[in-house]
């Protein structure tokens, strides 16, 4: 950041807002040149106060942030911080609209303009305005804030905890870590959507009428136009539609206008728009949208507003993107999506980086959790063309009374600030259900503040017929859920947790795959595991899924989300202090889950481009015998060493999964080669021996602009322990010293030790590699990072930090202005996402020797009934609409998860299955002889076995994992759903 000498200040802040004292609006970076300091000093407020000792800060910046990963997140510090910063404005502002907008604050913030309480915001989570206009003088203004971030902040005027200051959950990156924007309009203006400071609903713009093929659609722009003259005014409403290239493709207007004086009005346009990119998974497409006001003629006031248009539809348990089927494949992930010794405050840059490695894990939703995600999350998401569930502020079950308000109000002011926004494709009205009527609630704040999003609005859970009319989607927390009605998705699914430094039992740390210590007095080997089982198991929990995707039936599963995308600073079971159930380390740093997800995932609904990926490494010990899994949506997988077929043919399972056993290590090349059902090559993946190391390699990674000196921008610097031929060495654990020289701030790295290395300038890597982040200082110039360690050829890396211009406090260069939009998959395809690989078969009736009355409760598409049969009465039979010839019965039984049942089926007094419904995440296919016929029984031949489990990892309340076993005897078969099938005709 350049600090402008003060013999041209008053020049300079002439001059930049020459433009705003006549014309449109001016909207800058606040960010810059603030001071903090964790105290509650009196007469901090005023604009005399003297605070020339406090740190200076460039927001957003958490006060705590040396806390992130460094402490758990019970003891994240809280208390009293206060930020105050001057800035200048010319006199040509005097008269003119002026605003502050802050993205967010944690928990409360009290803003004062010189000396003025202008306002108070205390939910934590949203962005808030203030309009500071009364309170500003000619020269120099004062503005400060004091934040608290106690967990029990209590709301003011009601006394009332917020439930989602969670130290569960909820990581307490206290003060401003969010971004801060001033805007300065004219008196006739178009307002900003902060509803809850303000009472306004700014700018709103979407699409309707759309035709997919055609590229065509109807776009509606739509903006709150306040007038504070004394006397009204007329003006004309004028929309300009520009593509990414910034050619503009599309112009229309309104008929002119008349708001009376202190009247607010909506105006609108719209027009039929040709030849448009609509915005879809992995094609990030925008457009800048400017509406203007227009008085006699000549713009008083422009808004910009970016957004993407994209046609969504919900219905038959699907989603649909631009008219193709989208099988949710994706993350539940933490929305402080934080990073070491930083916390949520990271540059777009970063974000977009974050972001990015998700949606090339081939990833196409983040279910944000519990908290709605700030700005910068929320338009990183629609650049790189990423769908979001976007909840608003909640904890773990339906609440009443003033917390029901307090989320309801959350959800009000998030549906305003993102409604622009393309990314966000559900609005999650709670962590847990709500109630039919806090549902019908949170519906109809979409419709009025968001009619035409094309976003549907749900919850978790909300299984039952009763919720499906309420309800647009929804779907349990850990098991698979189907409709044939409501979309319903997994909101957390495989819960397991797993360090990136433990490749195997037979790698260097050597840990034994689920040692550690205890949780809660029972064993912790799901949160314990190694890399290699860790992604072994993500594949066996997303085959259920898979397994019941679109195409498979007119009930499917509409996908799920993994728990979590990168770890995080939140609840945990181990000893590092943070939750380690991240496909990426909290550097972003691969594990082999990661790679997993990209062959399993990759695709719409079926697996579009067949993958291969080699679980591991291939640098082990002399002697060493091993099994190989190769991960592969392939049909056939041959593994070669240096070029030689080993090991017999690959036992498969979970269809992914292509085990290899007892592989004797040699150095060299382990290629895994994928074969289509004709017998051609269409994936591999290679291993390849490191040698010894020799050096270490450091790589920079910035912004698309350089490094900013800003005084928040971030260089992330990769160091690995290489080979002499730059080659990665999996197996190293040395210790890197680093030392930092020039205009920088170390802000380091994380591995496991004491306080996890937070900070260290002594850093261990892990499996050959770590990262560390540098932050810029405020002055430009040289950056000179070296790294060393015992034995090894150091390195050293040179970044040259930019010029990041400040006039009078204010910076023109706006957060993420400058980031590219991905657009690297395409538009929607217009081809099909699925095969239909099998046809639903309807019943007509169902009828049942015992507890006939509930039998039809087993075929109607309402997972919270069942029918139970008397024990020794456990027969059901069910008539075909029509005779056919089955091939395949699916059910869910009660106690799925922890029960075989010994089951047998007859068709027309035939039988034609007679053997085990193996435990599952709810739903198990069982392959029947074909037999044309029209009755077809069910009937349990035995008690049910139990033991083997699937394994579900804990979690804090235990009624969400209960299947119905303990409320079902071993002699009762009780059927949650059944479905009948024959096969489909050849494609």
């Amino acid at each position: 950041m350049t600090t402008v000498p003060r013999l041209l200040l008053s020049l300079l802040v002439s001059q930049c807002f020459l433009t705003a004292a006549h014309a449109e609006r001016q909207s800058f970076n606040f960010n810059p040149a603030w001071r903090l300091a964790v105290a509650d000093p009196a007469s901090a407020s005023e604009s005399g106060f003297d605070d020339r000792a406090w740190k200076t800060v460039t927001l957003p910046r958490a006060w705590n942030e040396d806390d992130a990963f460094g402490k758990d997140i019970v003891d994240h510090s809280t208390g009293i911080a206060w930020y105050r910063k001057r800035f200048t404005l010319p006199a040509g502002a005097r008269g003119r609209k002026v605003f502050l907008e802050f993205e967010g604050a944690r928990q409360a913030a009290e803003v004062y303009v010189n000396g003025k309480q202008l306002a108070l915001h205390e939910n934590g989570i949203t962005a808030f305005g203030v309009d500071i206009s009364a309170a500003l003088v000619d020269g120099e203004n004062t503005v400060a804030v004091r934040t608290d971030n106690r967990w029990d902040y209590r709301e003011r005027a009601t006394n009332q905890r917020y439930q989602w200051a969670d130290k569960n959950f909820n990581a307490n990156y206290g003060g401003l870590p969010k971004n801060v924007r001033l805007h300065i309009t004219d008196k006739l203006y178009q307002t900003l959507p902060l509803f809850a400071s303000l009472g306004t609903t700014g700018v709103y713009v979407y699409a309707q009428d759309f035709d997919i093929g055609g590229r065509r659609a109807t776009i509606h722009a739509e903006s709150q136009v306040k007038n504070e003259y004394a006397e009204p005014r007329t003006f004309t409403y004028e929309v300009v539609l520009r593509d990414r290239d910034g050619k503009q493709v599309a112009s229309f207007t309104a008929p002119a206008l008349t708001v009376a004086p202190g009247d607010t009005a909506t105006v609108k346009a719209s027009a039929k728009v040709e030849n448009l990119h609509f915005w879809s998974w992995g094609y990030g497409y925008l457009y800048d949208v400017t509406t203007t006001l227009k008085v006699d003629g000549k713009a008083i006031d422009s808004v910009v507003t970016r957004t993407g248009f994209r046609k969504t539809a919900f219905g038959e348990g699907m989603v649909r993107l631009n008219d193709r089927v989208l099988q949710m494949k994706g993350y539940a992930q933490r929305t402080s999506n934080e990073w070491p010794a930083v916390g949520i405050s990271v540059p777009a840059w970063l974000s977009d980086y974050s972001n990015g490695l998700a949606l090339k894990s081939n990833a196409n939703l983040i279910r944000w959790m519990h908290i709605t995600p700030w700005r910068q999350d929320t338009e990183s998401l629609d650049r790189i063309g990423l769908m979001q569930a976007m909840p608003p502020g909640d904890s773990e079950a339906d609440v009443t009374g003033r917390r029901w308000e307090q989320r309801m109000e959350v959800m009000r002011d998030a549906i305003i600030y993102n409604r622009n926004s393309p990314s966000i494709i559900f609005y999650e009205s709670g962590n847990r259900g709500v109630s039919a009527a806090h549902m019908q609630e949170m519906k109809a704040l979409r419709d009025q503040y968001d009619p035409h999003g094309g976003r549907a609005s749900g919850s978790r859970e909300m299984l039952s017929s009763a919720m499906q009319n309420v309800a647009e989607y929804g779907g349990e927390m850990l098991y698979i859920n189907k409709s044939a009605r409501n979309p319903m998705w997994a909101m957390e699914y495989s819960r397991d947790e797993g360090a990136r430094k433990f490749w195997d039992a037979l790698s260097p740390p050597f840990h034994a795959d689920g040692d550690g210590p205890q949780y809660k007095g029972q064993s912790a080997a799901t949160y314990n595991r190694n890399q290699d089982t860790h992604a072994i198991e993500n594949v066996k929990r997303w085959y259920d899924y898979w397994r019941e995707r679109p195409g498979t039936g007119t009930r499917v599963s509409s996908g799920g989300v993994n728990i979590i995308f990168s770890d995080s600073n939140t609840h945990h079971r181990g000893a590092e202090k943070y939750r380690r159930s991240g496909e990426v380390d909290a550097m972003r740093i691969p594990k082999d889950g990661y790679y997993a997800h990209q062959v399993i995932w990759d695709g719409w609904v079926d697996v579009e481009r067949p993958r291969a990926h080699i679980v591991g490494h291939w640098n082990y010990q002399p002697g060493t015998r091993k099994p190989v899994t190769v991960i592969s949506s392939a049909e056939r997988v041959e593994l070669r060493l240096n070029g030689k077929p080993v090991g017999a043919a690959a036992r498969q399972s979970e269809r992914f999964l292509f085990t290899f056993d007892d592989i004797a290590w040699q150095p060299g090349e382990l290629k895994a080669i994928g074969y289509d059902a004709a017998g051609k090559q269409v994936c591999e993946s290679v291993l390849a021996t490191a040698g010894k190391p020799v050096a270490l390699k450091l790589t920079p990674m910035t912004g698309p602009s350089g490094l900013q000196a800003d005084g928040a921008d971030l260089a992330l610097v990769q160091v690995e322990v290489v080979d002499a031929e730059g080659r990665r060495n999996p197996v190293a654990m040395d210790t890197v010293t680093f030392e930092l020289d020039g205009p920088a701030e170390w802000r380091g790295g994380i591995a496991q030790g004491p306080n996890n290395h937070v900070l260290d300038k002594l850093l261990p890597v892990e499996g050959g590699i770590n990262r560390v982040l540098v932050r810029s200082a405020t002055e430009a110039g040289k950056i000179v990072l070296r790294a060393r360690a015992q034995g090894l050829q150091s390195a050293q890396v040179v970044l040259q930090s930019k010029p990041a211009p400040v006039v009078a406090g204010l910076s023109q260069r706006l957060p993420g202005a400058d980031l590219p939009l991905y657009l690297e998959r395409g538009p929607t395809p217009a081809t099909p996402s699925f095969k239909v690989s099998r046809i639903a078969v309807p019943v007509q009736v169902a009828s049942a020797a015992s507890n006939a009355a509930d039998a039809g409760n087993s075929i109607d598409d309402d997972e919270t009934t069942r029918w139970a049969s008397a024990p020794g009465a456990s027969a059901i039979t069910y008539r075909m609409a029509q005779p056919t010839t089955l091939t395949e019965v699916t059910m869910k039984l009660s106690g799925w998860r922890e029960r075989s049942y010994p089951v047998r089926i007859a068709v027309d007094g035939e039988e034609v299955f007679n053997g085990m419904a193996p435990r599952s995440l709810g739903y198990v296919t069982l392959p029947v002889k074909p037999k044309q016929g029209s009755l077809v029984t069910v009937e349990l031949v035995g008690a049910a076995e139990e033991g083997n489990a699937v394994k579900m990892t804990e979690v804090a309340n235990q009624a969400i994992v209960d299947t119905g076993a303990n409320s079902t005897p071993k002699g009762v078969l009780s059927i949650v759903e059944i479905e009948f099938y024959r096969a489909a005709l050849a494609q």
